[in-house]
């Protein structure tokens, strides 16, 4: 192999990478997303600077994305909390468990989603959706809701899904010293939401070591959507760098 073919290449393995070159687009995600008011202190914990917390409110997301370019049929569950940065409003994206090895390397290499390894479910039980998280046989999340009890508005949906996203992304050196330290903002893009709604919600997190969702406590389940959208997952910018700058 010469070295403008190694040069060429935008992902590892460098002879058979492991995700294809975007854009991803990804038609009839189902989402399930819980809104709960949470501990303040460990919300300041969690979210990094220069981001300001907005409320102490985290949004439990259960997406199940059957038809996604290039990542396939598979489920992700995780946490995402509402911030500000320099005066524009948009999510953290905390932590991220899926169950396919594409958009989990994917996810990490390009933008620096928080993703590990585990079993998240999304399914629908007669007149409810559950949704559960287990890592190994440990269950560590689990939310119940309402079956389409009452129609939502898609465009005020698709005007939510389409704020800023901010994450922090890390790459080591290869002698485990920090090299790549930023925080990094992405869009998601040409959105179409087919319908949407709300309904009555619970939500139980459950300590864990590794999947440690529970760190960021439920004291009061705020409100619940449900909803189905046809979206494109936009690539990244770097909006700081903490390498560089304080």
């Amino acid at each position: 192999m010469k070295t403008e073919d190694v040069r060429r290449a935008y992902a590892m393995p460098l002879a058979n990478p492991a995700y294809p070159k975007g854009p991803y687009r990804f038609i009839d995600r189902e989402y399930v997303i819980v809104s709960y008011r949470t501990d303040p202190e460990a919300l300041r914990a969690v979210v990094p600077e220069p981001l300001e917390i907005a409320e102490p409110v985290v949004k439990y997301e259960f997406i199940k994305m059957p038809d996604s370019t290039g990542f396939g049929d598979y489920t992700e569950t995780g946490q995402v909390i509402p911030v500000r940065f320099r005066g524009e409003e948009g999510v953290y994206v905390h932590a991220m468990y899926l169950d396919d090895d594409a958009p989990i390397a994917g996810g990490r290499e390009i933008w620096g989603f928080p993703k590990k390894l585990a079993s998240p479910k999304l399914v629908h039980e007669g007149e409810v959706i559950v949704g559960t998280l287990h890592y190994g046989t440990v269950l560590c999340a689990t939310a119940t809701m309402g079956y389409k009890h009452r129609a939502l508005d898609p465009d005020e949906v698709a005007h939510s899904l389409a704020k800023p996203n901010f994450l922090v992304k890390i790459i080591p050196h290869v002698d485990a010293r920090p090299r790549i330290c930023e925080l990094v903002r992405y869009h998601l893009k040409d959105i179409s939401v087919k319908g949407a709604w709300s309904g009555p919600a619970d939500l139980q997190l459950f300590r864990h070591v590794i999947a440690d969702v529970a760190r960021l406590p439920v004291l009061e389940v705020v409100s619940a959507v449900h909803f189905i959208a046809d979206l494109t997952l936009g690539l990244g910018e770097v909006v700081h760098d903490y390498m560089s700058q304080g």
